[in-house]
């Protein structure tokens, strides 16, 4: 599969399937090469500043302006985020990973809402679902108006058909497709299961490294954008629309992938987890999980993001006289974590690949009692921690669960807070002393 490296977010691409696709020297001349239809597709305001403008000239087969009516309304009750809990209280959460489904369930199909906050129309927060798929539906096309999305497989690999092209993914890497575009999802085997992050907020850009300086966690020159791929299909298509979080769908005659060029940085990456130039102490003590930020998506408070996506992977671990482990903390951001190999550190148990825990905003957590003794008294040596791979997303938002979350079968661990049973009291006061 051709693909060309992104060198950057704000760099400007320019690929073609077809010689002579590309116009020279102007976006839209009276008319296109080869027959085609210049269209643009714009991911930010038409006035953001250079560096943050986002937005991509397409040369199409037909505009994506020829189809149907979006007049049927999709019920997938366990998609909807309008379900999410309302009343809700400050205790954490943890589930169990999905099944994989016993008959013929497509992706889109399979995607379930496990927690979400904010609002699509007001261009902010989050939607998570977890998918678990074993099956292809090659007459079906989706495009979602409300954010972009981050794709994280946990079992089996996926091709991403999108209108900029393909997109292979397997577990240990990440593909992130912008608002709006349509794409279509392939599984690679037999079932593929895994979580996806829809970012309603401001697109996902690297860190600033700060004191880091200019080398150091994920490298610009490491995320893969596709080459111009389409297809010239006729026959009967739906395209599905996720809009303000409902799903809408209407009938096409062709496949909407059908750009033969492109140009411009709104568009499709992909990134391998195991390239991050993880950055960690090499004295005392345990710095703040920032450190492993992948991507993150900024706010309008500086030093807030609106949310971050951080990984937790394979390093050395070397620390003296420290509590190695991540320590007990309560944070002004919500985390919502997920497992997509080995264990967790601070959660040896019950904590498994393909599932998720939720600690919402000041709600207190940390290791487990079993992880607390042992981290405790072990005898602090170079250790490597390998065959791990978990991430976290970090938002200034509450984040709500949705009730099937918690309704569902052997999916909600109701009795995850007993992990921290056993922590009890250790504190002897020196005689003599109050």
């Amino acid at each position: 599969m051709a693909l060309q490296y992104q060198s950057g977010f704000a760099n400007h691409f320019s690929t073609e399937a077809v010689t002579g696709a590309l116009p020279m020297g102007q976006n839209s001349p009276q008319k296109a090469p080869l027959g085609l239809y210049a269209e643009q597709i714009s991911g930010t305001a038409f006035t953001a500043p250079r560096h943050l403008n986002r937005r991509t000239w397409v040369y199409r087969i037909q505009p994506s302006v020829t189809h149907g009516e979006f007049r049927e309304r999709l019920t997938h009750e366990a998609f909807s985020r309008r379900h999410l809990v309302e009343d809700l209280s400050p205790i954490q959460y943890r589930w169990n990973a999905s099944s994989l489904p016993k008959g013929k369930v497509d992706f889109l199909s399979s995607l379930r809402c496990l927690a979400g906050n904010g609002d699509a129309e007001a261009q902010n927060g989050m939607n998570y679902y977890v998918y678990a798929a074993s099956a292809n539906d090659d007459a079906s096309y989706f495009y979602s108006a409300d954010g972009e999305w981050l794709f994280l497989p946990v079992d089996g690999g996926l091709l991403l058909k999108t209108e900029l092209g393909n997109l292979e993914i397997a577990p240990r890497e990440i593909a992130v497709i912008p608002r709006g575009l349509r794409f279509q999802v392939e599984l690679k085997g037999k079932s593929a299961r895994g979580y996806v992050c829809e970012n309603m907020g401001a697109p996902f850009r690297l860190p600033d490294l700060g004191p880091i300086g200019a080398n150091g966690l994920a490298n610009p020159r490491d995320f893969l954008t596709p080459v111009a791929s389409f297809e010239q299909k006729r026959g009967k298509f739906r395209l599905v629309a996720k809009f303000l979080g409902e799903l809408w769908q209407t009938k096409l005659d062709h496949s909407p992938l059908d750009v033969v060029a492109w140009h411009g940085n709104y568009c499709p990456y992909k990134y391998d987890l195991s390239l991050f130039n993880t950055i960690n102490t090499v004295s005392f003590d345990h710095p703040d999980p920032s450190i492993f930020t992948v991507l993150t998506s900024p706010s309008d408070t500086p030093g807030t993001p609106h949310m971050d996506f951080v990984i937790f992977p394979p390093r050395w671990m070397v620390a003296e006289n420290t509590f190695r482990p991540p320590y007990f903390h309560r944070n002004a951001m919500s985390e919502l974590m997920g497992l997509i190999e080995g264990a967790y550190d601070a959660k040896e148990d019950g904590f498994v690949p393909g599932g998720t825990s939720l600690h919402n905003c000041m709600s207190g957590h940390g290791p487990d009692a079993k992880t607390f003794e042992k981290a405790s008294n072990v005898k602090l040596l170079p250790e490597r921690f390998e065959k791990t791979l978990a991430f976290m997303l970090e938002s200034r938002y509450v984040i709500r669960p949705t009730h099937w979350s918690l309704a569902t079968k052997d999916l909600a661990q109701e009795n995850y807070v007993d992990c921290w049973r056993g922590l009890d009291p250790l504190f002897k006061a020196p005689r003599g002393k109050k």
